[in-house]
């Protein structure tokens, strides 16, 4: 699938962060899919830390709505790709960062709802990182650019300061 943005690689980890958080808002296409999960983000960060159902069925829509968002701009310039998805395809980092995210989702999601963890998955109920996570790699897999290691470098990078930025920015407003 050809790639549809364009622009020069930026030099400097922050700035290849700031054009991974500025792509999305350059495309139609991918407003739809980048504001929601900036809207969940905001929420989750403004309740409780603690693991909690209620986080987790948070956390599974979120990793849903991406993942849907994801495949959805994969198969929409070749619909027989959803059909006919080959083992070299399965291979490609995009679509199985889209399908492990598809499967979180939905197992966070269910266990939200079920209020019952499976063994070794209470993680499901902090919501937190994986916003920013799905935020920070948005453009990449919904094929506006490509997977290079300074996008994995600047997203590494920037996770804990931003991390720590918004939990210290708003714990007042937190119950």
């Amino acid at each position: 699938m050809p790639l549809r943005h364009t622009a020069r690689v930026p030099h400097g980890l922050f700035a290849t962060f700031a054009e991974l958080i500025r792509v999305p808002f350059h495309h139609e296409e991918l407003v739809w899919g980048i504001v929601p999960l900036y809207f969940s983000w905001a929420v989750n960060e403004l309740t409780s830390a603690k693991v909690s159902f209620n986080t987790a069925i948070q956390t599974g829509f979120a990793l849903l709505w991406a993942g849907a968002h994801w495949a959805w701009q994969s198969f929409r310039d070749d619909p027989a790709k959803a059909v006919h998805l080959s083992a070299r395809g399965l291979m490609a980092v995009n679509t199985g960062v889209t399908l492990l995210v598809l499967i979180l989702g939905a197992l966070a999601l269910w266990s939200g709802l079920r209020r019952r963890y499976p063994k070794g998955m209470k993680f499901l109920g902090h919501t937190r990182f994986s916003a920013y996570f799905m935020i920070a790699i948005f453009p990449v897999q919904a094929g506006y650019l490509a997977w290079k290691w300074d996008y994995v470098w600047a997203i590494t990078l920037f996770a804990v300061p931003i991390w720590l930025a918004l939990h210290f920015a708003l714990m007042p407003v937190r119950r």
